[in-house]
């Protein structure tokens, strides 16, 4: 069985540095990305610290510093409405925010491990529009104007697929999160008929720009709306600690040129002891037993986790075969 651990603002520990000052220094992401997998070789390099950041970023708004270890986020919105959206020009990736930097970085550590699987984090609709709008305005908005917060998610698709052509021309790909359209966030209801419409133009657009199928990663309870995930062409979905997996799984069981991700609890790879940490995995190992084309995941690594205790899990999970 394969392993996948989740490592983003967790590369900067690696190098003894705070997630913001990496997050804003091509060389530090550089070395801290690096460090993370000499030690580690995992698969895939996830470049970025705090990957939902980017196009919010990149279309205006501005990302506070934290204070201590605390990951980056951006500060307030900049549109009153989801229909403010509408007024914003597509990003262009190869001037906008931290993206040109991120890309760069991308090809110097295709040069450095030739071998590795180095993606950019590339973020879904609902998760660009929870940043420059606000999550609360953006849900108020999805209740009493379903149809036209669609068509202002839609507004966004332009711009991620130019991003997708931008990381093809660097030789890198693509990882696809967009976990603040779970539910219960939205109903599985809203999300058929809010999100869909325009999760499916952005996948289908960025695997046409790469050439492939997009992985689509969504955290929280997916269970109720892996069908509808399912339909945007993806060929690889996460089963997040937070939803029933063993239902999510008989969903998905006979599908199996679907890869599906199980994860792991990462509260129990950042804070518990070697025997928790085993029988966690251990849990999800007997999940799968008997499905191919799965691999075990993380989760997103908080800053603090051992490392030890990553490298013990990966060694472990290898050795399970």
């Amino acid at each position: 069985m394969d392993i996948s651990p989740s490592i983003y603002e967790h590369a900067a520990r690696m190098i003894d540095r705070t997630p913001w000052d990496v997050s804003r220094d091509g060389e530090l992401i550089f070395e801290a990305h690096a460090a993370a997998y000499r030690y580690y070789r995992h698969t895939p390099i996830m470049l970025g610290i705090d990957i939902y950041n980017l196009e919010a970023e990149a279309y205006g708004g501005v990302v506070e510093r934290p204070s201590g270890i605390g990951i980056p986020a951006i500060g307030r919105p900049i549109c009153d409405s989801a229909q403010g959206l509408k007024e914003l020009a597509p990003l262009d990736p190869d001037t906008a925010g931290r993206i040109p930097m991120l890309l760069e970085v991308g090809s110097r550590l295709a040069r450095e491990f030739p071998e590795a699987d180095i993606r950019v984090p590339v973020s879904g609709p609902f998760s660009i529009a929870s940043n420059l709008v606000g999550f609360e305005t953006l849900l108020c908005d999805a209740a009493v104007d379903p149809d036209g917060t669609a068509e202002a998610l839609a507004h966004l698709t332009e711009g991620q697929v130019a991003l997708a052509r931008a990381i093809k021309r660097h030789n890198l790909d693509v990882a696809f999160f967009e976990s603040a359209a779970c539910p219960p966030l939205l109903s599985p209801a809203q999300f058929r008929r809010v999100e869909l419409p325009a999760l499916m133009q952005i996948i289908q657009g960025i695997a046409q720009a790469i050439g492939h199928p997009v992985p689509c990663i969504i955290g929280g309870d997916t269970t109720p709306i892996l069908e509808a995930m399912l339909e945007t062409g993806t060929t690889y979905v996460v089963a997040p600690d937070e939803t029933d997996q063993e239902a999510f799984l008989r969903k998905i069981w006979d599908r199996t040129d679907i890869r599906v991700r199980v994860n792991t609890s990462s509260e129990v790879i950042s804070r518990g002891d070697w025997p928790r940490v085993r029988a966690e995995a251990d849990r999800v190992v007997s999940l799968v037993s008997g499905r191919e084309n799965v691999c075990l995941g993380t989760g997103a690594l908080p800053y603090e986790t051992s490392p030890e205790m990553v490298l013990r899990l990966i060694e472990y999970v290898e050795e399970l075969g």
